[in-house]
Protein backbone atom coordinates (compact mmCIF):
# COMPACT_ATOMS: atom_id res chain seq x y z
CA UNK A 1 0.00 0.00 0.00
CA UNK A 2 3.14 2.55 0.14
CA UNK A 3 2.94 4.08 -3.18
CA UNK A 4 -1.05 4.62 -2.48
CA UNK A 5 -0.17 5.85 1.22
CA UNK A 6 2.31 8.30 -0.45
CA UNK A 7 0.21 9.83 -2.72
CA UNK A 8 -3.18 10.02 -0.50
CA UNK A 9 -0.66 11.38 2.48
CA UNK A 10 1.24 13.32 0.66
CA UNK A 11 4.29 11.05 2.66
CA UNK A 12 7.79 11.64 2.30
CA UNK A 13 10.02 8.87 1.38
CA UNK A 14 11.38 8.80 4.74
CA UNK A 15 8.28 9.08 6.68
CA UNK A 16 6.77 6.43 4.28
CA UNK A 17 9.68 4.00 5.61
CA UNK A 18 8.85 5.31 9.59
CA UNK A 19 5.36 3.61 8.59
CA UNK A 20 6.79 0.60 7.23
CA UNK A 21 8.43 0.18 10.65
CA UNK A 22 5.70 1.24 12.62
CA UNK A 23 4.33 -1.85 13.87
CA UNK A 24 7.80 -2.84 15.08
CA UNK A 25 8.39 0.38 17.26
CA UNK A 26 5.27 -0.41 19.09
CA UNK A 27 6.72 -3.91 19.78
CA UNK A 28 9.69 -2.98 21.80
CA UNK A 29 7.39 -1.94 24.72
CA UNK A 30 5.39 -5.14 24.58
CA UNK A 31 7.39 -7.96 23.77
CA UNK A 32 9.13 -8.55 27.15
CA UNK A 33 5.75 -8.26 28.89
CA UNK A 34 4.05 -10.65 26.87
CA UNK A 35 6.83 -13.45 27.01
CA UNK A 36 6.40 -12.94 31.01
CA UNK A 37 2.98 -13.31 30.68
CA UNK A 38 3.04 -16.27 28.25
CA UNK A 39 5.49 -17.89 30.87
CA UNK A 40 3.02 -17.54 33.57
CA UNK A 41 -0.40 -18.04 31.99
CA UNK A 42 0.03 -20.01 28.66
CA UNK A 43 0.30 -19.08 24.69
CA UNK A 44 -3.21 -19.58 24.18
CA UNK A 45 -5.00 -16.63 25.79
CA UNK A 46 -1.50 -14.63 24.89
CA UNK A 47 -1.92 -15.25 21.44
CA UNK A 48 -5.72 -14.42 21.40
CA UNK A 49 -5.46 -10.76 23.52
CA UNK A 50 -2.80 -9.40 21.30
CA UNK A 51 -3.83 -10.21 17.77
CA UNK A 52 -7.69 -9.68 18.49
CA UNK A 53 -6.53 -6.16 19.83
CA UNK A 54 -3.72 -5.56 16.62
CA UNK A 55 -6.67 -6.27 14.57
CA UNK A 56 -8.99 -3.79 16.06
CA UNK A 57 -6.38 -0.87 16.31
CA UNK A 58 -5.47 -1.86 12.43
CA UNK A 59 -9.51 -1.34 11.74
CA UNK A 60 -9.07 2.10 13.44
CA UNK A 61 -6.42 2.64 10.80
CA UNK A 62 -8.55 2.25 7.78
CA UNK A 63 -10.83 5.79 9.14
CA UNK A 64 -7.39 7.73 9.96
CA UNK A 65 -5.63 9.82 8.09
CA UNK A 66 -1.65 11.90 8.03
CA UNK A 67 1.06 10.70 9.01
CA UNK A 68 0.99 10.75 12.72
CA UNK A 69 -2.52 9.28 13.13
CA UNK A 70 -1.28 5.78 11.01
CA UNK A 71 1.77 5.80 12.53
CA UNK A 72 0.65 5.65 16.16
CA UNK A 73 -2.27 3.00 15.05
CA UNK A 74 0.37 1.16 13.38
CA UNK A 75 2.65 0.87 16.72
CA UNK A 76 -0.55 -0.16 18.60
CA UNK A 77 -1.50 -2.63 16.14
CA UNK A 78 2.67 -4.12 17.14
CA UNK A 79 2.33 -3.65 20.22
CA UNK A 80 -1.18 -5.92 20.38
CA UNK A 81 0.30 -8.06 17.97
CA UNK A 82 4.19 -8.90 18.96
CA UNK A 83 1.75 -11.37 21.50
CA UNK A 84 2.31 -14.00 18.37
CA UNK A 85 5.90 -13.82 19.15
CA UNK A 86 6.68 -15.74 22.61
CA UNK A 87 3.28 -17.36 21.86
CA UNK A 88 3.73 -19.40 18.90
CA UNK A 89 6.93 -19.93 19.59
CA UNK A 90 6.88 -21.00 23.28
CA UNK A 91 4.60 -23.73 21.63
CA UNK A 92 6.98 -24.84 19.14
CA UNK A 93 9.38 -25.52 21.73
CA UNK A 94 7.13 -27.42 23.83
CA UNK A 95 5.92 -29.94 21.37
CA UNK A 96 9.04 -30.46 19.31
CA UNK A 97 12.12 -32.38 20.20
CA UNK A 98 15.71 -30.39 19.55
CA UNK A 99 15.60 -32.65 16.48
CA UNK A 100 13.02 -31.14 14.88
CA UNK A 101 12.55 -27.87 16.39
CA UNK A 102 14.49 -26.21 13.39
CA UNK A 103 12.26 -27.48 10.85
CA UNK A 104 9.29 -26.67 13.44
CA UNK A 105 10.26 -23.18 14.10
CA UNK A 106 11.32 -22.54 10.44
CA UNK A 107 7.41 -23.25 9.34
CA UNK A 108 6.41 -20.97 12.23
CA UNK A 109 8.35 -18.59 10.96
CA UNK A 110 7.07 -19.22 7.24
CA UNK A 111 4.05 -17.33 8.13
CA UNK A 112 5.45 -14.48 7.54
CA UNK A 113 6.67 -14.84 4.01
CA UNK A 114 3.38 -16.78 3.15
CA UNK A 115 1.30 -14.28 4.23
CA UNK A 116 3.73 -11.45 2.28
CA UNK A 117 2.62 -13.35 -0.72
CA UNK A 118 -0.89 -13.42 0.28
CA UNK A 119 -0.66 -9.53 1.05
CA UNK A 120 1.07 -8.76 -2.02
CA UNK A 121 -1.20 -10.63 -4.57
CA UNK A 122 -4.36 -9.39 -3.08
CA UNK A 123 -3.42 -5.80 -1.78
CA UNK A 124 -2.89 -3.78 -5.22
CA UNK A 125 -6.66 -5.00 -6.53
CA UNK A 126 -8.02 -3.99 -3.44
CA UNK A 127 -6.66 -0.87 -2.87
CA UNK A 128 -7.09 -0.15 -6.19
CA UNK A 129 -10.85 -0.60 -6.08
CA UNK A 130 -11.54 0.77 -2.45
CA UNK A 131 -8.75 2.79 -1.58
CA UNK A 132 -6.43 2.49 1.48
CA UNK A 133 -9.15 2.05 4.06
CA UNK A 134 -10.39 -1.02 2.10
CA UNK A 135 -6.50 -2.39 2.23
CA UNK A 136 -6.83 -1.72 5.90
CA UNK A 137 -10.04 -3.14 6.75
CA UNK A 138 -8.76 -6.56 5.47
CA UNK A 139 -5.93 -6.57 7.05
CA UNK A 140 -8.01 -6.18 10.96
CA UNK A 141 -10.18 -8.40 9.69
CA UNK A 142 -7.42 -11.35 8.45
CA UNK A 143 -6.19 -10.69 12.30
CA UNK A 144 -9.02 -11.15 14.17
CA UNK A 145 -9.62 -14.52 12.69
CA UNK A 146 -6.32 -15.34 13.12
CA UNK A 147 -7.20 -14.64 16.56
CA UNK A 148 -10.01 -16.84 16.89
CA UNK A 149 -8.28 -19.82 14.88
CA UNK A 150 -5.35 -19.44 17.48
CA UNK A 151 -8.03 -19.45 20.95
CA UNK A 152 -9.68 -22.67 18.83
CA UNK A 153 -6.75 -24.71 18.15
CA UNK A 154 -3.94 -23.76 20.25
CA UNK A 155 -3.26 -25.70 23.53
CA UNK A 156 -0.14 -25.93 26.06
CA UNK A 157 2.12 -28.54 25.29
CA UNK A 158 3.48 -31.57 26.91
CA UNK A 159 5.97 -30.55 29.70
CA UNK A 160 8.49 -33.92 29.75
CA UNK A 161 9.55 -35.34 33.06
CA UNK A 162 13.14 -35.66 32.25
CA UNK A 163 14.85 -32.07 32.43
CA UNK A 164 17.00 -32.22 29.74
CA UNK A 165 16.56 -29.58 28.23
CA UNK A 166 14.71 -27.71 30.48
CA UNK A 167 17.93 -27.22 32.79
CA UNK A 168 17.49 -23.72 33.67
CA UNK A 169 20.83 -21.84 33.51
CA UNK A 170 21.01 -17.78 34.06
CA UNK A 171 17.29 -15.62 33.30
CA UNK A 172 17.61 -14.26 29.69
CA UNK A 173 18.38 -10.92 30.44
CA UNK A 174 21.65 -12.18 32.64
CA UNK A 175 22.36 -13.89 29.77
CA UNK A 176 25.67 -12.81 27.91
CA UNK A 177 24.85 -15.32 24.98
CA UNK A 178 21.23 -14.17 24.00
CA UNK A 179 22.99 -10.88 24.08
CA UNK A 180 25.12 -11.99 21.54
CA UNK A 181 22.62 -13.92 19.48
CA UNK A 182 20.45 -11.12 19.55
CA UNK A 183 22.40 -7.94 18.47
CA UNK A 184 23.90 -9.84 15.44
CA UNK A 185 20.46 -10.76 14.43
CA UNK A 186 19.74 -6.93 15.21
CA UNK A 187 22.46 -6.21 12.33
CA UNK A 188 21.25 -9.03 10.14
CA UNK A 189 17.44 -7.89 10.09
CA UNK A 190 18.45 -5.35 7.83
CA UNK A 191 18.37 -6.18 4.72
CA UNK A 192 15.56 -8.06 5.67
CA UNK A 193 13.25 -5.18 6.38
CA UNK A 194 14.55 -2.81 3.62
CA UNK A 195 15.08 -4.91 0.17
CA UNK A 196 11.50 -6.22 0.67
CA UNK A 197 9.68 -3.12 2.07
CA UNK A 198 11.08 -1.05 -0.41
CA UNK A 199 10.88 -3.42 -3.27
CA UNK A 200 8.16 -2.09 -4.80
CA UNK A 201 8.97 1.74 -4.10
CA UNK A 202 12.16 1.62 -6.15
CA UNK A 203 10.74 -0.55 -8.54
CA UNK A 204 7.61 1.38 -9.46
CA UNK A 205 9.19 4.91 -8.93
CA UNK A 206 12.76 4.70 -10.05
CA UNK A 207 12.59 1.45 -12.68
CA UNK A 208 8.62 2.22 -14.56
CA UNK A 209 6.73 -0.66 -13.23
CA UNK A 210 3.16 -0.64 -12.18
CA UNK A 211 2.04 -1.02 -8.50
CA UNK A 212 0.97 -4.26 -9.85
CA UNK A 213 3.84 -5.46 -11.22
CA UNK A 214 6.13 -4.24 -8.46
CA UNK A 215 3.98 -5.97 -6.17
CA UNK A 216 3.84 -9.32 -8.43
CA UNK A 217 7.89 -9.22 -7.73
CA UNK A 218 7.64 -8.99 -4.29
CA UNK A 219 4.96 -11.71 -4.03
CA UNK A 220 7.64 -13.89 -5.80
CA UNK A 221 10.01 -13.13 -3.50
CA UNK A 222 7.60 -13.64 -0.45
CA UNK A 223 6.76 -16.78 -1.94
CA UNK A 224 10.87 -18.89 -2.58
CA UNK A 225 11.33 -16.66 0.66
CA UNK A 226 9.22 -20.03 2.33
CA UNK A 227 11.28 -22.39 0.95
CA UNK A 228 14.09 -20.06 2.13
CA UNK A 229 12.92 -20.19 5.73
CA UNK A 230 11.96 -23.98 5.21
CA UNK A 231 15.52 -25.36 4.28
CA UNK A 232 17.71 -22.94 6.82
CA UNK A 233 15.55 -24.89 9.32
CA UNK A 234 15.64 -28.40 8.23
CA UNK A 235 19.98 -27.57 7.55
CA UNK A 236 20.15 -26.68 11.06
CA UNK A 237 18.71 -29.80 12.32
CA UNK A 238 20.64 -31.96 10.01
CA UNK A 239 23.90 -30.22 10.87
CA UNK A 240 22.96 -29.97 14.95
CA UNK A 241 23.65 -26.24 15.22
CA UNK A 242 21.59 -23.90 14.26
CA UNK A 243 24.69 -21.22 14.57
CA UNK A 244 26.62 -22.72 11.28
CA UNK A 245 23.39 -21.60 8.97
CA UNK A 246 23.36 -18.66 10.53
CA UNK A 247 26.71 -17.15 9.99
CA UNK A 248 26.62 -18.81 6.53
CA UNK A 249 23.07 -16.88 5.64
CA UNK A 250 24.52 -14.15 6.94
CA UNK A 251 27.65 -14.19 4.53
CA UNK A 252 25.61 -14.93 1.84
CA UNK A 253 22.98 -11.45 2.34
CA UNK A 254 26.36 -9.75 2.28
CA UNK A 255 26.93 -10.91 -1.01
CA UNK A 256 23.73 -10.62 -2.65
CA UNK A 257 22.93 -7.31 -1.47
CA UNK A 258 26.44 -6.16 -2.75
CA UNK A 259 25.70 -7.64 -5.79
CA UNK A 260 22.21 -6.04 -6.06
CA UNK A 261 23.77 -2.43 -5.33
CA UNK A 262 26.47 -3.21 -8.58
CA UNK A 263 23.60 -4.33 -10.54
CA UNK A 264 20.63 -1.43 -9.60
CA UNK A 265 20.75 0.04 -13.10
CA UNK A 266 21.01 -3.04 -14.89
CA UNK A 267 17.98 -3.56 -17.19
CA UNK A 268 14.93 -5.32 -14.91
CA UNK A 269 15.68 -8.66 -16.55
CA UNK A 270 18.95 -8.66 -14.79
CA UNK A 271 18.08 -6.92 -11.91
CA UNK A 272 14.09 -8.35 -10.86
CA UNK A 273 16.26 -11.83 -10.33
CA UNK A 274 19.14 -10.79 -7.87
CA UNK A 275 16.56 -8.60 -6.26
CA UNK A 276 14.30 -11.42 -5.63
CA UNK A 277 17.37 -13.68 -4.77
CA UNK A 278 18.64 -10.99 -2.03
CA UNK A 279 15.25 -10.82 -0.99
CA UNK A 280 14.74 -14.54 -0.52
CA UNK A 281 18.59 -14.93 1.31
CA UNK A 282 17.66 -11.56 3.44
CA UNK A 283 14.48 -13.54 4.53
CA UNK A 284 15.77 -17.24 5.17
CA UNK A 285 17.23 -16.92 9.00
CA UNK A 286 14.84 -15.33 11.49
CA UNK A 287 13.51 -19.42 12.42
CA UNK A 288 17.44 -20.13 13.54
CA UNK A 289 18.31 -16.98 15.60
CA UNK A 290 14.57 -18.02 17.03
CA UNK A 291 15.30 -21.31 17.64
CA UNK A 292 18.95 -20.34 19.06
CA UNK A 293 17.59 -17.85 21.49
CA UNK A 294 14.55 -20.65 22.79
CA UNK A 295 17.63 -23.36 23.42
CA UNK A 296 19.88 -21.13 24.87
CA UNK A 297 17.51 -20.19 27.82
CA UNK A 298 15.63 -23.67 28.50
CA UNK A 299 12.04 -24.88 28.50
CA UNK A 300 11.26 -22.91 31.55
CA UNK A 301 12.02 -19.34 30.12
CA UNK A 302 11.71 -19.70 26.36
CA UNK A 303 8.71 -16.89 26.51
CA UNK A 304 11.47 -14.14 28.12
CA UNK A 305 14.08 -15.21 25.91
CA UNK A 306 11.60 -14.93 22.86
CA UNK A 307 10.46 -11.72 24.78
CA UNK A 308 13.90 -10.15 25.42
CA UNK A 309 15.46 -11.51 21.95
CA UNK A 310 12.99 -9.84 20.26
CA UNK A 311 13.27 -6.83 21.46
CA UNK A 312 16.60 -6.58 21.12
CA UNK A 313 16.33 -7.44 17.49
CA UNK A 314 13.41 -4.63 16.95
CA UNK A 315 14.69 -1.74 18.60
CA UNK A 316 17.18 -1.15 15.54
CA UNK A 317 14.71 -3.15 13.30
CA UNK A 318 12.40 -0.14 13.83
CA UNK A 319 14.74 2.45 12.62
CA UNK A 320 15.97 1.36 9.70
CA UNK A 321 13.27 1.59 6.86
CA UNK A 322 13.21 5.10 8.41
CA UNK A 323 16.56 5.89 7.94
CA UNK A 324 17.22 3.60 4.94
CA UNK A 325 14.40 5.91 3.43
CA UNK A 326 15.97 9.40 4.68
CA UNK A 327 19.53 8.37 3.14
CA UNK A 328 18.24 7.32 -0.44
CA UNK A 329 16.19 10.83 -0.41
CA UNK A 330 19.70 12.80 0.31
CA UNK A 331 22.21 10.88 -1.78
CA UNK A 332 20.77 7.87 -3.85
CA UNK A 333 19.94 4.31 -3.75
CA UNK A 334 22.92 3.26 -4.50
CA UNK A 335 24.48 4.31 -1.39
CA UNK A 336 21.64 3.10 0.61
CA UNK A 337 21.79 -0.21 -0.86
CA UNK A 338 25.81 -0.33 -0.40
CA UNK A 339 25.52 0.99 3.37
CA UNK A 340 22.54 -1.89 3.83
CA UNK A 341 25.21 -4.59 2.63
CA UNK A 342 27.40 -3.66 5.35
CA UNK A 343 25.11 -4.65 8.15
CA UNK A 344 24.79 -8.47 7.46
CA UNK A 345 29.01 -8.87 7.54
CA UNK A 346 28.94 -6.87 10.92
CA UNK A 347 26.11 -9.15 12.07
CA UNK A 348 28.49 -12.61 10.96
CA UNK A 349 31.16 -11.10 12.84
CA UNK A 350 29.13 -10.76 15.85
CA UNK A 351 27.35 -14.14 15.61
CA UNK A 352 31.18 -16.07 14.69
CA UNK A 353 32.10 -14.84 18.63
CA UNK A 354 29.21 -17.22 19.70
CA UNK A 355 30.37 -20.87 20.25
CA UNK A 356 28.95 -24.04 18.32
Amino acid sequence: MAPALRERDHLSLAETGFLISSSLVGSLVSLIPWGLATDRIGERFVLFVGLAGGGAALLAAAFAHGFWPLAGLLALAGAAGASVQSASGRAVMHWFAPGQRGLALALRQAAIPISGFAVAVALPPLVHAGGVRRGFLTLGIACLAGAVVGALVLREGPRPDVPADMVLGPAPIRDRRIWQLSLGSALLIAPQLCVTGFTVLYLHERRGMSAGGAAAVLAVMQAFAVAGRISAGRWSDVRASRLVPLRAIALAAFVSVTLLTILLNAPLAVLVPVLIVAGVISMSWNSLSFAAAVELAGHGRSGSAIGLQQTVLNGPAATYPGLFGALVAATSWHVGFAVLAVFPLVGWRVLRALPG
